[in-house]
């Protein structure tokens, strides 16, 4: 139980208080393109039940869709939901809890972050297929993390005060990159990298190089949420309540994108487009 306990308070609990999980539903948007923008339609709640869903991510084919789910057990395990047929099949049944599932793009095993027996937090690399776990990345206190290639991983570590860090697996060194981190840090491509950090009540946003090793400020909000995503096309976007919102770099200016207050929203915690653009998945935290 307390092991339990301390995955919920670094993954679940944002602001640091140790609560009752969060009621989440996971929701499909197809995504269609016109003249006059990008429409949202055919909305599906993929997960569909009171409980806890979450941390959803595509599959590089954008066939499927991973995530984790808490039933009443409270154990967390991994779940993979297919676009085609619409069913949901469980990865993993295990005695140990799965995070943060991606498809890794080598050998398309599952990344995920696992809250170990002696409530050790590291990588390990699951076969979606069979939910055995085939091999496990030596690095400790993992909360979130992100694979910049397949030498670099960059990863929010549970210090205090929690801080951003980036592993190589071919020195084994890792090396800080700033502390009070938001978990929301993407790739940009195989050498750049956009991540947060809190500032009183704002977030700085900053491109790292890993080239030049050089970090250079982006721009900022006046929040403290913690979900981003880079889009290939539309660049740094971010949650706010119900809203998603896009900087617009040469204008220096935040813009609304998508409100989904007219699905009956009330506040978005994760975001993610698939690889191909053709569908938006959204998690609500009711």
């Amino acid at each position: 139980m307390l092991k339990f306990r301390a995955a919920l308070f670094f993954f679940v609990c944002a602001l640091g208080i140790q609560a009752q999980l969060p009621n989440t539903e996971i929701w499909l948007f197809e995504l269609k393109n016109s003249k006059k923008g990008t429409s949202l339609l055919s909305p599906i709640n993929i997960s569909n039940r009171d409980g806890y869903d979450n941390q959803p991510s595509f599959s590089k084919s954008s066939k499927k869709i991973y995530y984790v789910s808490i039933k009443a057990d409270g154990q967390a395990d991994i779940y993979a939901y297919d676009l085609r047929s619409k069913k949901t099949l469980q990865v993993t049944n295990t005695a140990i809890s799965e995070y943060s599932p991606v498809e890794n793009e080598n050998d398309h095993l599952l990344n995920a972050v696992v809250v170990e027996k002696d409530s050790a937090q590291r990588i390990h690399s699951v076969d979606p297929m069979n939910g055995i776990h085939e091999k496990v990345i030596d690095l400790d206190s993992v909360g979130y993390y992100t694979f910049l290639n397949k030498d670099t991983i960059i990863y929010y570590k549970l210090t205090e005060p929690h801080s951003l860090n980036y592993y190589s697996l071919k020195s084994n060194e890792s090396k800080f990159l700033g502390s009070s981190p938001i978990r929301g840090f993407k790739a940009i491509n195989r050498h750049e990298l956009i991540y947060g950090l809190k500032d009183s009540g704002k977030v700085n946003y900053f491109i790292y190089d890993f080239t030049l090793q050089k970090a250079k400020w982006y721009c900022d909000y006046p929040s403290l949420n913690e979900d981003v995503f880079w889009h290939q096309e539309l660049g740094l976007l971010k949650s706010e309540g119900t809203k998603l919102l896009r900087f617009d770099p040469t204008k220096k200016s935040w813009n609304l994108l998508y409100d989904l207050s007219s699905y009956g929203f009330h506040k978005i915690t994760r975001f993610a487009f698939d690889l191909e653009q053709k569908y938006l998945i959204v998690v609500d935290n009711l």
